[in-house]
């Protein structure tokens, strides 16, 4: 139910998504069953079907206390159905906020993890996975690391990098760049098993220099952020010089488009989750959910928690 045209556009992603997906895949929808329906229309698959909700948490409402106070919200409901195992994996368009609040009350944080980071995919010669794209604006070397070794599994299970390559986002290459929280993490990364190249600079990302770029989420969110609007203004200035109809704008407009990647994990939590935009088209949240799918199928989340073991391990040797 969340999102600026719910449950539309939940309900036809869905319905798009099953028409590629494998047929032992099955999708729940939950919120309000006299909405949703309407939305289905005539469709009919076994492969849907509905859990109610009664409740919604809106975009502008503290995220924990709507998360406790509303039990019956779809938010809520559909993140109990994944603990419980009655789904693997959570999508959702509504509040980013309490996505996450909802995820570390009932999923949980995996151990070893102290802050869950949103993955964000970015457009580039070859995309990139850039995290944290806002969860957490102040962090200490420690995170950045974590969020490293959470970036190093879902690129490596979910986009198919064999052995990422990750970059520390920075204001220069060279080692000792940077303000205290670079630094300090710079050497926690070389330190690691990590495929860690050093530091990259903005302009880095868009040229196959990383698989994963780490930065806090204050400096995440606003690179997140001005990568959406400078799509949508190259498409603008080249809409009036180039036929929007010609092969080349339709492939520059498919490599801009931020719905290709389908979501934003949150990575950290024990469970699978997703999180769209609000104003996501059907085709975002079909891929969204073939994202999910893929997570689950190659165990992301069981792999997540043997790096973190493996981290934790390798530290305490260290000591």
């Amino acid at each position: 139910m969340g999102g600026d045209l719910a449950p539309e556009v939940p309900v036809e992603g869905a319905i798009e998504a099953l028409e590629t997906l494998p047929r032992g895949v099955e999708i729940l929808l939950v919120g309000d069953p006299d909405a949703i329906r309407q939305h289905l229309g005539g469709f009919d698959d076994l492969r849907v079907s509905i859990l109610p909700a009664s409740q919604v948490i809106e975009m502008g409402e503290p995220p924990v206390p709507a998360v406790r106070k509303k039990q019956d919200s779809s938010v809520v409901v559909g993140l109990k159905a994944h603990a419980e195992g009655r789904a693997q994996a959570f999508i959702t368009g509504g509040s980013t906020g309490a996505a996450m609040a909802g995820s570390l009350l009932i999923l949980k944080p995996l151990k070893g993890v102290d802050r869950p980071a949103i993955g964000a995919v970015l457009p580039a010669k070859v995309p990139v996975l850039m995290l944290d794209g806002g969860a957490n604006v102040d962090c200490k070397p420690h995170h950045l690391l974590q969020f490293a070794h959470l970036g190093h599994i879902y690129a490596r299970d979910v986009m198919g990098r064999p052995n990422p390559r990750v970059g520390l986002l920075n204001v220069g290459e060279e080692p000792g760049k940077g303000n205290e929280l670079a630094v300090e993490a710079y050497e926690l990364l070389r330190a690691s098993r990590l495929n860690f190249i050093g530091n990259v600079e903005g302009r880095d990302i868009i040229r196959d220099v990383c698989d994963v770029v780490v930065t806090d989420g204050f400096v995440g969110n606003v690179v997140l952020k001005f990568y959406e609007q400078a799509a949508d203004f190259i498409l603008n200035v080249l809409r009036p010089v180039l036929d929007p109809s010609h092969p080349q704008f339709e492939q520059l407009a498919r490599f801009l488009d931020y719905t290709t990647y389908g979501g934003a994990p949150l990575l950290g939590v024990n469970g699978v989750v997703i999180i769209t935009h609000g104003d996501t088209p059907p085709r975002a949240v079909a891929n969204a959910i073939r994202v999910a799918v893929q997570a689950v199928e190659n165990r992301m989340v069981e792999h997540l928690r043997q790096e973190l073991e493996s981290m934790a391990g390798k530290e305490a040797r260290a000591t």
